[in-house]
């Protein structure tokens, strides 16, 4: 171990920055906010440590460096551009006896500033010894998305349960189980939806009926259109702690090698006219696994809540009385249309945009079709692609006109990505000209003609009349187990 490892206490205690530009104001917002009485030794001040200077957060040394201003300082970090001064600053801190850190000069310092993550009071620290300090920061980069923001409040909780909850359970197995129960159960998943009373109360009533039984837990997570770098962070951290994965075929292989790599994985494939498994199948997996003591991710492609019956699962788990939450993801209207250059509202084109799904025929008398001819709007659609001819048909005996452009987006945001676009009279003979399978989304508006000139991922849009190759299905391949090496490195 090159260096020691240690948290130090700097609040109402003096501490010296000298310099007065950009590394030095970055260098004393950390002291300030770990409660620290800075003072800032320069001749002259960034606009924004001039700001705090004159808010009363730090004071001013102004002028070059003395020896006796570092009488009373704990601490003192050189952030000048001036190596001689560095090296004398050292030398008299060092023969005072107070550790300094001279910027981007591991040898000259005694103690290095790592790079930080903050969930108050939880804080990790990640240093390099200054040999690294680029690395020490992708590392924390990478653990940001593995920690939640609500650990903080989690914390909190404990702490003020943690007398109680050693004379609860003296033996320390016992206390370590409960601590794993309470951080990664009902708890925490209350205190991450921002109902800290109730995970207070929560947790008292575990702590009162000793309960020693581990509560299951189902999260409705998006896993978006396909892209992995599209999930967000909170869907990522519940990937990683899930045991139980329930997903839709249209989750990517990108998305699941994210995943927690011991998690249980179960596919609850439907797909029109192929149903592997029913919705009351899946309602009947979540609870099974749920009652198991199990953290189960209900993983589904898009958003739970846009044509994801992300609703009907919810209402089945509190009918059960399962704890529950909702991760949302970028469902394919959005993802689709930004992957294929198309604005889904513009001021010159459309002012609305209306989300819909025709995927059977019985879906189409639900529809109002006079609405949905009406110009100057965008219509982003979910559905089978079996469906067009009569969509089309639909809308142009609704007044339409058979010359609105369209975009069919397939696979979109994955590396085998195509857009066909034309003109809603062609949409049909398109559509089977280019053998468009599903997943696909349908743009029809005066907007999916910006898909020509604002086109920026995967092949060009096919009607161009330029040369458009997929990706080769190798290629999607190795990009998943790429994604899956740097995940699990």
């Amino acid at each position: 171990m090159k260096l020691y490892p240690l948290f130090a206490d700097l609040r109402d205690r003096p501490v010296l920055v000298v310099g007065g530009g950009a590394v030095a104001e970055r260098k004393a917002a950390m002291l300030v906010e770990a409660g620290a009485r800075v003072t800032v030794g320069a001749p002259a001040l960034s606009n924004g440590l001039q700001a705090w200077v004159a808010a009363g957060r730090i004071a001013h040394r102004p002028g070059t460096f003395e020896p006796e201003w570092l009488d009373d300082a704990w601490l003192v970090v050189a952030a000048t551009d001036d190596a001689a001064l560095h090296g004398r600053i050292a030398e008299l801190a060092a023969a005072r006896r107070i550790f300094v850190n001279v910027v981007d000069d591991a040898e000259r310092s005694s103690f290095q500033v790592p790079a930080v993550i903050d969930r108050a009071p939880i804080t990790i620290a990640i240093s390099s010894g200054g040999d690294a300090p680029m690395f020490a920061r992708l590392l924390r980069e990478r653990l940001e998305t593995l920690l939640d923001h609500s650990l903080g409040t989690l914390a909190m909780l404990a702490a003020r349960l943690r007398r109680r909850i050693r004379l609860r359970h003296p033996q320390p197995a016992a206390r370590r189980g409960f601590y794993e129960q309470l951080f990664s159960g009902r708890v925490a998943g209350l205190v991450r939806g921002g109902r800290v009373a109730e995970a207070q109360a929560e947790a008292e009533r575990m702590l009162a009926a000793g309960d020693d039984a581990v509560d299951g837990s189902v999260v409705l997570v998006g896993a978006g259109p396909g892209d992995p770098g599209l999930l967000t962070l909170r869907a990522l951290r519940a990937l990683n702690e899930a045991d139980v994965i329930l997903h839709d075929r249209l989750v990517s292989a990108g998305v699941l090698a994210l995943a927690r790599r011991d998690a249980e994985r179960i596919e609850v494939a439907k797909e029109a006219g192929h149903h592997h498994t029913t919705q009351e199948g899946i309602h009947a997996l979540m609870l099974e696994h749920a009652r198991a003591g199990r953290r189960v991710v209900r993983l589904k492609g898009g958003d739970p809540f846009v044509f994801g019956r992300g609703g009907e699962e919810l209402e089945f788990l509190r009918s059960h009385g399962i704890a529950y939450e909702v991760v949302p993801g970028i469902t394919a209207a959005v993802a689709c249309a930004a992957y294929a250059g198309i604005p889904l509202t513009h001021r010159d084109h459309a002012q609305s945009v209306r989300l819909l799904t025709a995927h059977c025929k019985a879906s189409h008398d639900t529809l109002d079709w006079p609405a949905l001819a009406r110009e100057r709007q965008t219509l982003a659609v979910y559905m089978g692609v079996s469906q067009l001819p009569a969509f089309q048909q639909r809308l142009i005996d609704h007044g339409r006109a058979p010359t609105t452009p369209f975009a069919l987006v397939e696979n979109g945001s994955r590396p085998d990505q195509r857009v066909v676009t034309g003109t809603l009279g062609d949409l049909a003979r398109r559509a089977a000209e280019h053998a468009v399978a599903s997943p696909a989304l349908l743009i029809v508006g005066e907007v999916a003609s910006l898909a020509r000139s604002l086109a920026w991922f995967g092949a060009s849009p096919l009607g161009t009349g330029l040369v458009s190759r997929p990706a080769h299905p190798d290629r999607t391949a190795d990009a998943d187990r790429l994604l899956a090496a740097i995940h699990h490195a």
